[in-house]
């Protein structure tokens, strides 16, 4: 099997001889885009290796349910968002045990000190804006603008209709002009 071929690699997963075979094409074909799926998410280097991790050892644990109704890959984005957001939700539980008040600013300090990250100023200042939106503006917008999904797709990932999502998406942009004209 030279190219990746989703069919070819279902009737692997479904065989118990060749399970193994077919989830080695699985972290093969889709580690990269995972991770940076992950790491639009939780925006550190670090970070992003053990969610991405997590997702591995969640879609090996649950491979045996995967029932076709969706592509491999909208499974396998699906299982990284919600490991994505558990990370977030738990990290931020844990900055507040221990009384930090902003974790998101925390999050920007360790991002602007992450040695992996290479980006400027304006890529701090988009992060800064996408960590002000609330939640659910938050992830459409990452999920749209980054991963560049549709909406149908982002529409299965967050079981959020395709015109509630496009209100979402909407209103993120404008929030972000609104914080990037405030800049000046």
């Amino acid at each position: 099997m030279q190219s990746y071929d989703e069919e070819k690699v279902i009737e692997l997963l479904s065989n118990p001889e060749t399970v193994r075979k077919g989830f080695e094409w699985i972290v093969n074909q889709y580690s990269e885009q995972l991770y940076w799926q992950i790491r639009r998410i939780v925006l550190i280097h670090e970070d992003a290796d053990d969610v991405l991790q997590n997702t591995f050892i969640k879609a090996w644990n649950y491979i045996g349910s995967f029932r076709g109704d969706a592509k491999l890959s909208t499974w396998l984005y699906r299982i990284a968002y919600n490991e994505s957001i558990t990370f977030l939700n738990n990290s931020k539980e844990q900055l507040r045990k221990v009384e930090i008040d902003d974790p998101d600013n925390l999050i920007i300090n360790r991002l602007e000190s992450d040695v992996y990250f290479s980006g400027d100023k304006i890529q701090i200042h988009l992060q800064k804006a996408v960590l002000e939106l609330p939640e659910k503006q938050r992830e459409v917008f990452r999920l749209r603008y980054y991963d560049e999904l549709p909406y149908e797709d982002i529409s299965e990932l967050t079981g959020t209709t395709v015109g509630g999502l496009k209100a979402s998406y909407h209103h993120a942009v404008k929030k972000i002009e609104k914080y990037f004209e405030e800049l000046d």
